[in-house]
């Protein structure tokens, strides 16, 4: 039961037939990790708070810098040098104190995340980092513990979303489009925001998509981005879908 405050609060979004009191229920019952508190966890954050998700566990190991703040929209010119978690925890509680918000100021890796994810039940996972290594490793994780998660990336102008529900057996993963490397590569390592540069907006586009995603998966509403990788140009503000089927030779899925 909603209480008065919560109505008043999130009216606007109970108004939608599509939520309605029963969906803005589960929003409030929802436990989200958000991985990445960069220039995709921000918007996805703030949205999340503001949409009542009941818990937010926020992960990063960083502290804000200077160069942050041209896409980090979460952090502010004096929160330089202090851990993103603690800063993102306390912008997010003060937005909305009637949620749920605790920092984890770790760069999550394979053991911490299947600590987290065995300790606690998770609704979904929202992979926000910039890192291909990381990328896998929740992929892999998230599929053992069968757990769903909705993963963006953005480079330069360039988007792209994807998700995957791994409560089902038949569910495609990361690994199916973009298989991990294997043993030593002489590659470069994969490219980021901090080698090849990106647009700001463009991260507030795919980090708000990421939001909208979580919001429809808990809800119960049909995610456009579940099996389908959506690319996204902002130099053209042009969208395209492509379906995702299983791959029979997944390392991860097979």
């Amino acid at each position: 039961m909603l209480s008065r405050k919560q109505l008043q609060r999130y009216s606007r979004q109970i108004m939608l037939p599509q939520i309605g009191e029963a969906g803005q229920e589960k929003l409030a019952a929802a436990r989200v990790l958000i991985v990445g508190l960069g220039g995709l966890g921000s918007p996805a954050a703030l949205y999340l708070a503001a949409a009542g998700i009941g818990e937010l566990h926020l992960v990063d190991g960083d502290r804000v810098e200077i160069s942050n703040l041209q896409r980090q929209v979460l952090y502010k010119t004096n929160h330089r040098d202090k851990h993103k978690a603690q800063v993102a925890a306390q912008q997010l509680t003060a937005a909305n104190p009637e949620i749920r918000v605790h920092a984890h100021c770790v760069m999550a890796d394979e053991a911490w995340l299947s600590t987290q994810l065995s300790r606690q039940s998770f609704d979904l996972v929202l992979d926000c980092t910039d890192n291909l290594n990381i990328r896998h490793t929740i992929n892999r994780v998230c599929r053992e513990r069968q757990v769903p998660v909705v993963m963006a990336s953005v480079r330069g102008f360039s988007g792209q979303l994807v998700s995957f529900d791994f409560r089902t057996n038949t569910s495609p993963c990361y690994a199916c489009l973009f298989p991990p490397a294997t043993g030593q590569s002489d590659l470069p390592e994969a490219e980021n925001c901090s080698t090849v540069g990106v647009i700001g907006p463009a991260l507030g586009m795919m980090g708000s998509a990421q939001a909208l995603e979580a919001i429809k998966f808990i809800a119960g509403l049909p995610v456009s981005s579940l099996n389908k990788l959506q690319l996204f140009e902002a130099a053209t503000l042009e969208w395209r879908a492509l379906a995702l089927p299983a791959n029979s030779t997944c390392p991860i899925c097979r």
